[in-house]
């Protein structure tokens, strides 16, 4: 039947307004309470360097080995899942109910290494996946593959959102990011189609359900989904739908809400950093996402209490959230619990930041650097980029081996073999974590999106956030081309370079992130050196009319450094950490002469340290090498205490290697912080 004239035309209208999108990672161009926007996703080409080899390796091997995983139904059933559903396989469903996010995420990685790549071969998986994906919803939209393979098979008991454990919205969000990356990284829409039912599917349910049943959205990965689809769609609906989750967290009743799910207290009324470190980073960066729409003064408010809770409070020197596994939801004031509630992957209270038994999910790493990201954009202050950088060099890289292909879903600060018990979660990476694989594909999919966060525009100039081998080539706000190339060595050197290859006519402002641990930049142009203040935690602007072959040289002087903890960190006192520009470094039992243990080794406080390249598993490393002491220590055996006896340290040579690449030479102890000799 042929469409009446007035739909193809309205048709018309939203095929353009879609295909006139940015295609940034994290769209903000058009958000108004927003001070920067990224760049398109592929106006970033990586060169050489860490990341260019940590993103080859996310392509050759991270994203293959993936797939090679979810695609077997022998070792996991993410794709078997979708074609049961899709009614293309038999088979009950199997794996955890956040499979189908976990599917999802890989997928995300994929479109976005396709956007830098074009790699054909990559294209064509994509739209072999799509059409499964799509024959496994629902006509009205849902989507969530343990629900439709049970209700295909007419059994009672699966309904949809009657199980808060269930994790549809968590998968929808997913999903939901997922085609808006492929369509801006492909200008296809066949997953946006899916995800636009799907969106329209949640919106109708919350119009529909009780406050009761819509508050069953456990891990809130939707409030990023919803908005990143109004901002690729410009339903206005979308941003209505983003608004009332937010709403709904106020209107649970006095005892029902949860420290777990962060719902005990309306959202706007919170101060802390609380309850499970992965739903509770999600829903920050979502609320963030919101702001950047609504401008609404309360969701800033209460971001900017909770972000100086975790950063006084609760975060680790590698930027690391949720420290206990099994936690309590805080005693503080502010929220006057009338009980204390066990909490999953809990962020505990003030100060409470273990290292032998540190949780540290991968997915709360990564979550704070999705909330750091879209508190940067907003902003625009330099503070937020440290947190990303650190969380990035450091917690998140850990969670994934240097060859690619095995993952840790914590990251502790400490291991030790002489533990007298089990963690619940082993300190050894994994080809395949069965009971929660939602770890691996976030890290690969952060990975392969690295480059989206090197560089954003505004109406002033260029921001550049990172520092990477990388080529820029990108249009301005006002339409005009700018490309440059950046040369470094970082984070194994501080010298950056930009090398200007087309520029705007008019005067161009570039704003170069000082990092927080750079003490004594210095800048120069054309070998000129500049006076502009190079002030630690700022950007520093440069404005000028700007030509062609002109060249920015930052340094950023890279001392290795001993760190400190506040005292009330009870596990590290009279201990130091050792941390060179965004790198925390560790020392593994690996490198100790033969014999010593790790509790036997104290750093002096004048300790030097010589920067040494190394190569772990193939993979390039800066290590730092000096001379600590040796403690001689008697055997502990059955004792809890005992008295004090004389020890004469002597001089020892040791290694100590980033945090990031510790667990890839085998079994070994491991710490952070290490004892200060005085």
């Amino acid at each position: 039947m042929r469409r009446p004239f007035s739909v193809l035309v309205f048709c018309f209208f939203v095929s353009a307004s879609l295909m006139a999108q940015d295609k940034s990672l994290v769209n903000t161009t058009a958000s108004p309470h927003a001070q920067l926007h990224s760049v398109n996703m592929g106006d970033v080409a990586w060169t050489e360097g860490f990341w260019a080899d940590r993103f080859q390796v996310c392509r050759d091997t991270m994203i293959p080995h993936l797939w090679e995983i979810y695609s077997d139904p022998n070792v996991a059933h993410a794709f078997r899942n979708f074609e049961i559903a899709a009614g293309l396989a038999q088979g009950e469903h199997e794996g955890p109910p956040f499979h189908d996010g976990d599917f999802y995420k890989l997928f995300e990685a994929m479109a976005n290494t396709y956007a830098l790549t074009k790699d054909e071969k990559l294209d064509a998986l994509m739209d072999r996946i799509i059409p499964v994906i799509a024959a496994s919803q629902r006509a009205d939209g849902y989507i969530h593959t343990p629900v439709i393979i049970e209700q295909k098979k007419q059994e009672a008991g699966q309904t949809e959102f009657q199980d808060r454990l269930n994790f549809e919205t968590y998968n929808l969000g997913h999903l939901m990011t997922a085609a808006c990356v492929h369509y801006r990284a492909t200008g296809k829409t066949a997953l946006l189609d899916v995800a636009r039912k799907a969106t329209d599917y949640l919106y109708d349910f919350y119009q529909r359900a009780s406050d009761e049943l819509a508050r069953n959205a456990i891990c809130p990965s939707h409030y990023m989904g919803v908005v990143e689809m109004y901002r690729t769609t410009h339903d206005a609906k979308y941003l209505e739908l983003a608004q009332r989750l937010i709403d709904i967290r106020g209107m649970v009743g006095e005892g029902v809400g949860t420290d777990h799910n962060q719902d005990r207290v309306p959202f706007r009324q919170q101060t802390k950093a609380m309850g499970h470190a992965v739903r509770a980073n999600y829903l920050y960066a979502g609320v963030a996402d919101v702001y950047a729409e609504t401008g609404e003064d309360s969701l800033m408010h209460a971001l900017d209490a909770i972000w100086d809770d975790l950063m006084q409070h609760k975060m680790y020197i590698t930027g690391a959230c949720g420290a206990l596994y099994d936690g309590v939801s805080p005693q503080g004031t502010s929220y006057q619990p009338s009980e204390i509630q066990q909490v999953h992957q809990a962020y505990g209270r003030e100060y409470q930041l273990p290292n032998l038994t540190a949780h540290n999910e991968t997915c709360a790493n990564i979550g704070n650097v999705l909330w750091n990201w879209r508190m940067l954009q907003v902003t625009g202050e330099a503070r937020f980029a440290d947190v990303l950088e650190l969380s990035l060099y450091n917690s998140v890289l850990s969670g994934v081996s240097l060859d690619g292909q095995r993952f840790f879903y914590t990251n502790p600060l400490r291991v030790s073999q002489d533990l007298p018990y089990e963690l619940r979660w082993a300190g050894q990476r994994q080809e395949y974590i069965a009971l929660s694989n939602c770890c691996p594909p976030n890290a690969v999919r952060t990975v392969a999106e690295v480059s989206n966060y090197l560089y954003s525009v505004s109406d002033q100039g260029v921001w550049v956030n990172l520092y990477g081998g990388n080529r820029l080539d990108t249009k301005l706000a006002d339409g005009t081309r700018l490309k440059l190339t950046q040369t470094t060595e970082y984070p194994w050197d501080g010298n950056i370079r930009l090398t200007l290859e087309q520029t705007p006519k008019k005067n161009l402002s570039f704003f170069l992130r000082i990092p927080g641990w750079s003490q004594g930049a210095t800048l120069q142009i054309n070998g000129e050196p500049q006076q502009v203040p190079l002030t630690a935690g700022t950007y520093a602007e440069v404005n000028r009319k700007w030509k062609k072959g002109d060249v920015i040289e930052l340094r950023l002087p890279m001392e290795a450094k001993l760190v400190e903890a506040n005292p009330l960190v009870e596990e590290t006192r009279n201990q130091v950490a050792v941390k060179r520009g965004p790198i925390v470094y560790c020392l593994e039992s690996t490198d100790l002469p033969q014999g010593e243990k790790m509790a036997n080794v104290a750093l002096p406080v004048g300790m030097k340290f010589q920067p040494k390249r190394m190569q772990i598993d193939g993979s390039a490393v800066m290590s730092l090498e000096g001379q600590a002491e040796l403690l001689e220590e008697p055997t502990w055996q059955n004792q809890l205490y005992r008295e004090v006896t004389p020890r004469q340290p002597k001089p020892a040579s040791v290694r100590l290697i980033p945090y990031y690449a510790w667990g890839n030479r085998g079994q070994s102890d491991m710490s952070v912080w290490l004892p200060l000799s005085r």
